[in-house]
């Protein structure tokens, strides 16, 4: 089998399966594990898997730009963002979490909501302005353009200061091996330390989230209280997860 198509195989296998082991591979073609460790590295350069011990799994496609991701899953996000909205309840004290994503959250809130909202992303701090009874809080720092939020020490210094009834987080991937991931080290911090200043804490993950991984581990699965997605049940993701005994809100 020529290189392309033994990468080809491996694309395929990721697709299909949701992760390749690169000794299972290597046995089954007859090629050495370090020519299937090779492929991996080539193919995760260039965007197209994520590396983890052992082999690989697939890449999350919310690891492109802002201006990218606002045209991924417009309908998923907004039907998780119509969920999310819900758990946002009057005279309550939210975390927004920076994203596209979230930002379609901010957006689902109804206009008279009377709510304290707390955010490190501009973006959703400016989709609150028609929203005349809600209390906005936007923390400052590092403007991390990627996610267009701020992080750093001053950012999470910030934050000290809060205590919230629910944080509504956004991931680049929800996988049932490779956890809650990001694709910043910095940003995956902030994530951690907005978490420790809410009671609830609720992923928002559409479909193509899931399933897929990122390099920094923002959370383990018991520090959350559930996942929000427009996945169907059937998904054999979201089977995986319950399993586990993580909450799963569809819709």
């Amino acid at each position: 089998m020529l290189v392309g198509e033994r990468r080809e195989l491996l694309l395929a296998r990721l697709a299909a399966d949701g992760k390749v082991l690169a000794k299972d591979v290597a046995a089954e073609l007859g090629v050495s594990e370090d020519s299937i460790r090779r492929d991996l590295r080539d193919l995760a350069a260039a965007g197209h898997c994520q590396r983890v011990y052992g082999g690989a799994l697939p890449v999350s496609p919310a690891v492109a730009d802002y201006a990218s991701r606002t045209a991924i899953a417009v309908d998923g996000k907004d039907r998780v963002a119509a969920l999310a909205a819900g758990l946002v309840r009057p005279g309550s004290t939210v975390i927004l979490d920076g994203g596209t994503t979230t930002l379609a959250v901010a957006k689902a809130l109804p206009a008279d909501l009377e709510a304290t909202v707390v955010t490190h992303s501009p973006t959703v701090a400016v989709a609150l302005l028609d929203h005349p009874n809600a209390e906005v809080f936007l923390l400052g720092g590092r403007l991390f353009r990627h996610s267009a939020v701020t992080c750093g020490a001053a950012a999470a210094e910030a934050a000290q200061s809060i205590s919230a009834d629910v944080f509504l987080l956004g991931v680049t991937g929800v996988h049932p091996d490779a956890g809650l991931t990001t694709g910043d080290a910095d940003e995956a911090a902030m994530k951690r330390t907005l978490a420790r200043r809410a009671a609830d804490t609720y992923v928002l993950a559409s479909a193509e989230k899931l399933g897929a991984a990122s390099r920094f581990t923002v959370l383990p699965f018991a520090d959350i209280a559930g996942v929000i997605t427009d996945a169907d049940d059937s998904d054999q993701n979201v089977q995986k997860l319950a399993a586990m005994g993580v909450e799963i809100r569809t819709g």
